[in-house]
C-alpha cells in the first residue's frame, strides 16, 4: 500500500477557487483502479493551506493515475508544497 500525504500552500484568497478546480481530480482518482481513498481539503486553521491525503493499493496504481501531474493552472497557483509518498508494509485497524 502507498500513502501520499502532505500539504500545499496557495494564496488564502484563492484557496476556494483552487479547491473547486480540484473536484474533477478527486472524482477521477476515486474512480481509478487501485485508489482506496483520495482527498484534497481546506485546512481548518491555516487559510492558505490545502491538505492532501491519498491511499493506493500499489505504487503502480499511483503512477498510472498520476500521469503528468497537476495541470499548469494548478501548478501556477502553488506557493509551496510538502507532499511525500510512504510505502506501507502493514496495517492495524483501529475500529
Amino acid at each position: 500500500m502507498v500513502i501520499v500525504a502532505g500539504h500545499l500552500l496557495v494564496d488564502p484568497h484563492q484557496r476556494t477557487a483552487y479547491l473547486a478546480g480540484c473536484v474533477s481530480v478527486v472524482e477521477q482518482a476515486r474512480r481509478a483502479s487501485g485508489c482506496l481513498d483520495f482527498t484534497i481539503s481546506a485546512d481548518l486553521v491555516d487559510a492558505g493551506r490545502v491538505n492532501v491525503f491519498e491511499r493506493w493499493e500499489s505504487q503502480q496504481a499511483v503512477e498510472a493515475f498520476r500521469g503528468s501531474g497537476p495541470s499548469d493552472e494548478q501548478q501556477a497557483a502553488l506557493l509551496a508544497a510538502a507532499v511525500a509518498e510512504y510505502d506501507i508494509a502493514d496495517v492495524r485497524l483501529l475500529t
